[in-house]
């Protein structure tokens, strides 16, 4: 089999999110042949995520009746690997909200616990400066340790890597910084950290839209970001404000997550719209952006958050449920994104009239 015969057959595979073969899509980076070694690099660019998963398991289904196991690798053609900061993140995902209140830290904690759950490596950036309480949500009280070159190693929990103002103030101490300051601690918390190669790293905004949002959105290579809303109104209108300082910034949104959602009593079993119904569904509809989930209210989800044990883990729990299948759409996005960049670069590439694919020339 030569180079030409793997790429007919590669052919075959079509990206269910884009609508292509990978070939024309400008996903098949390089294919090598050595004998009866076949290796393919493709353009996927979301670790542990379900969908490039199972287009990996595709490619060596390909092979199969070949008697063929094709050496496969990963990479996204024009990453820039020489980036001063956080070279060794693959993916930063940012968690925003309008306004305060909407549970942004509970789903940036269960995100995160469920992206390890995945089998990634994972990343917890607690960026909410006035208000850090992840180490809490996850019951880490274990402070960072410092280098000899006063970099921080962050501590771990649940598969985890964790970092937070939290660690850096006493419990009861307030945070009362302007802006500059602002600045400068969100840098030095990004620059000086030990993240060591992460997948994925999630980054908790405070709410709102000032200085930590401005800071990241300049300074951090953000992915993309997942915006967090309960069902009412006024929370969407908030909502709407901090989609808008994305679009400003040319951050890709990846998605709408719904909090606070329906209750079901325990007692008499009825269902209870407290916040308001379809809210965040209907927001992402309007703004033609992904409905990542919706999480119901559920007190274990509090239970959770005060005794330090994300929600996402419990797999008996339909709530836990509602986390995970959030995480798997978030991996799952964060692909999207990678693969539409490729794509896109080799249709600007392609002249009209000739062969986008160089097996075809």
């Amino acid at each position: 089999m030569d180079e030409d015969a793997v790429r007919d057959r590669l052919r075959g595979i079509e990206d269910p999110d884009l609508g292509d073969d990978i070939v024309s899509l400008g996903l098949v980076n390089d294919v090598t042949v050595d004998g009866a070694d076949v290796s393919i690099d493709l353009a996927l660019g979301a670790p542990y995520s379900p969908t490039e998963s199972d287009l990996a398991a595709e490619v060596r289904r390909a092979f199969a009746d070949e008697g063929i196991e094709p050496e496969l690798s990963a990479s996204v053609p024009g990453r820039d690997d020489g980036r001063e900061v956080l070279p060794n993140v693959k993916n930063v995902i940012a968690v925003a909200s309008g306004k305060g209140g909407v549970g942004k830290s509970t789903l940036s904690v269960n995100l995160a616990a469920g992206l390890s759950r995945l089998g990634a490596r994972v990343g917890l950036f607690d960026a909410d400066v006035y208000g850090p309480n992840v180490p809490r949500m996850v019951d880490a009280d274990e402070p960072p340790m410092a280098t000899e070159d006063e970099t921080l190693v962050p501590p771990e929990k649940y598969g985890v890597k964790l970092m937070s103002m939290a660690f850096l103030v006493g419990d009861d101490d307030p945070v009362i910084w302007r802006g500059p300051m602002v600045h400068k601690v969100i840098t030095q918390l990004t620059e000086d950290v030990e993240w060591g190669h992460l997948d994925y790293l999630v980054v908790d905004l405070p709410p709102g839209t000032g200085d930590t949002q401005l800071t990241m959105l300049q300074t951090m290579p953000v992915t993309g970001a997942v915006i967090v809303t309960t069902p009412q109104d006024v929370a969407l209108d908030d909502a709407r404000k901090g989609l808008q300082m994305f679009a400003r910034h040319d951050t890709v949104v990846l998605g709408i997550a719904e909090n606070m959602a329906t209750f079901v009593c325990d007692d008499c079993g009825k269902h209870h719209d407290i916040f308001g119904a379809g809210g965040g569904e209907a927001f992402a509809d309007v703004h033609d952006l992904p409905f990542l989930g919706s999480i119901p209210l559920d007190p274990r989800v509090r239970e959770g958050g005060d005794e330090g044990r994300p929600t996402v883990l419990d797999e008996e729990s339909e709530t836990g449920e509602a986390f995970r299948e959030i995480a798997t759409s978030v991996a799952n996005n964060v692909g999207v994104v990678h693969r539409r960049s490729v794509s896109d670069a080799a249709a600007e590439r392609t002249v009209p009239g000739e062969p986008a694919d160089p097996a075809d020339e």
